[in-house]
């Protein structure tokens, strides 16, 4: 294909020398451990394809799809309800668009799908909560929802559905403006005007995933590249943005970079270029993808020289998108350290299958987080005595614990103080109080025998995950609903979550860990909030050495979890 011989991004290109034999074959071997990886669909999987068609875009020469006539339909019944003329009803519109790794196109089997309606200004989100899931119970075939969740109190306001096996998240944002046609264009900036916090950042995740199309040479390097660096990411436990590292949109943004540099390259050759030129960035100098724009609606955008904020980003990975926003600003002094080192040992291995003394499954190995990687762990451990209880408390522990790691990593004994990228849930059989505080110090005696240990992110669980992402005002709802039950003599279940903190004491250091007071006051300020509520909710800190951990946790409860 074709590259346009232009400048990409805001440097001229590295190279634009076409692909040798070599690298076409290394391309080829890449593409055939991405699926063996389970990065692809499988021959003859119908998991995303029964979705697909209800997702496609609509177009001038066909119907629109499912989803786009429910979009609609959504729109009119509102208006209906309303009272509106017959004019506006028939003219108000409505339009579903898709953004995240799907319309990427770097989705693997059994993602989420993101998808938003955008709806005129008469449409209120009180209206898609109310309105909405009747629409799709009616117009969706018979049996197609398996499961339906609508989280309002959602950093942005959210639908969960499981249709036919897929998930799909449907989320919402109004316009003003009284029409959405069906070839509303989400990247014209003027449609930013007079939206609320909430309905900007809602239109931000199609307006990037088009932008981000729109700025790499070739779409299908990028997206062979991007899944090979998810997966990366993911396996060596240096994926998420709440706990400090990258999310997929920002390791997007930086496989788009790399591209631009070198339009030409295959994806295997974008994949080895890219840990050795992100590895060795010039940080906090800031990854872009076009100059920052200027608009007349004023929006707040990241500028460290207006804003002072924006000067302590370690590494500022920028949206293409106005308002440019910092998807990074998460990133601390140890996920920045691990970052760099995980990039600079994957540059190590690309370079050894660059000449063919490595394989590309040597890049996907896993990590070595609790086997090796440290002497010493913190167990942060949450608790709660009924599950929706949980979801929120756990979801507020893990927006907080950040808070944690900043105050380990000013002691001067610790170097690295390094937070898992995921939390486990558990459920135990807890008799009393005394059982209870045995399990906050980490027992596992009392763990339930058929339910198994999950990860947070397997669980996908929309209230803490709502919580996580920092609504508070989600935990405060959630927590007054069902009651205790860990009064009497049988035992009765009771929910905890456990992140674990990796830390690497300063060479000149003493031998001891001594994190008393940092533990003591973390957990005092989050037992102050009025998120806690005393008798429902539980919070413990314990040290531990890797051998107590590898032997009383990862042996039993854990390894699969985080295989």
């Amino acid at each position: 294909m074709a590259v346009s011989q232009r400048q990409w991004g805001t440097t001229p290109s590295i190279s634009w020398t076409l692909p040798t034999e070599k690298e076409i074959l290394q391309n080829e071997e890449l593409t055939d451990e991405l699926k063996r990886q389970g990065q692809y669909e499988a021959p003859g999987e119908t998991e995303k394809k029964r979705v697909l068609s209800l997702l496609a875009r609509p177009t001038i020469f066909a119907d629109p799809s499912l989803l786009q006539k429910i979009a609609v339909e959504f729109v009119k019944h509102v208006c209906r309800k309303n009272n509106l003329p017959q004019s506006i009803v028939d003219s108000a519109g409505g339009k579903i668009f898709t953004y995240g790794s799907y319309r990427l196109g770097a989705y693997a089997p059994g993602s989420d799908i993101d998808t938003l309606v955008v709806a005129p200004r008469h449409v209120t989100r009180e209206d898609f909560f109310e309105h909405m899931p009747s629409i799709l119970e009616r117009m969706l075939p018979a049996g197609a929802i398996e499961e339906m969740k609508p989280v309002p109190e959602a950093y942005v306001p959210i639908i969960k559905l499981m249709i036919n096996g897929t998930d799909i998240d449907l989320n919402f944002t109004r316009l003003a403006v009284s029409s959405v046609p069906w070839d509303l264009d989400v990247k014209d900036t003027n449609l930013l005007r007079g939206l609320d916090d909430r309905e900007l950042r809602a239109l931000n995740g199609p307006r990037v995933a088009d932008e981000l199309l729109q700025l790499v040479p070739q779409k299908k390097t990028f997206r062979t590249a991007l899944r090979a660096i998810k997966l990366w990411a993911q396996r060596r436990a240096v994926y998420g943005n709440i706990v400090g590292f990258p999310g997929g949109v920002a390791w997007g943004m930086l496989v788009a970079r790399v591209c631009q540099l070198y339009p030409q390259a295959t994806g295997s050759v974008i994949v080895m270029k890219f840990f050795r030129i992100i590895g060795r960035w010039n940080w906090p100098q800031p990854i872009l993808l076009k100059e920052s724009e200027d608009h007349p609606i004023q929006a707040r955008v990241w500028n460290p020289r207006l804003y002072p904020t924006d000067k302590y980003h370690l590494m500022p990975i920028i949206t293409p998108a106005y308002p440019a926003m910092c998807a990074t600003h998460n990133i601390g002094p140890t996920t920045k350290k691990v970052i760099i080192q995980e990039l600079e040992r994957g540059g190590d291995i690309t370079d050894k299958i660059s000449f063919g003394k490595l394989q590309w499954r040597d890049l996907f190995t896993k990590h070595t987080y609790f086997t090796q990687d440290y002497r010493y762990y913190l167990s942060i451990i949450s608790g709660s005595t009924t599950k929706e209880a949980q979801a929120s408390w756990s979801g507020f522990v893990e927006s907080r614990v950040r808070l944690l790691v900043q105050s380990l990593e000013s002691q001067g004994s610790i170097a690295v103080a390094r937070l898992f990228n995921k939390g486990f849930a558990r459920e135990h059989r807890c008799k009393d109080e005394d059982e209870i505080a045995a399990v906050l110090h980490g027992d596992m005696q009392y763990q339930a025998t058929n339910v198994k240990t999950e990860t947070t992110d397997s669980i996908k669980d929309p209230l803490h995950n709502a919580v996580a992402q920092g609504n508070a005002d989600a935990a405060l709802v959630a927590n007054g609903n069902g009651e205790p039950t860990t009064n009497g003599h049988e035992p009765h279940p009771f929910y905890t979550t456990t992140y674990y903190i990796g830390i690497e004491l300063a060479q000149d250091s003493t031998k001891k860990l001594d994190v008393s007071e940092q533990s003591r006051d973390w957990k005092e300020n989050q037992c102050r909030t009025t998120n806690f509520e005393e008798g429902r909710n539980y919070l413990n800190i314990t040290a531990t050495r890797r051998l107590d951990l590898h032997s009383a946790v990862l042996l039993s409860r854990v390894v699969d979890a985080v295989a």
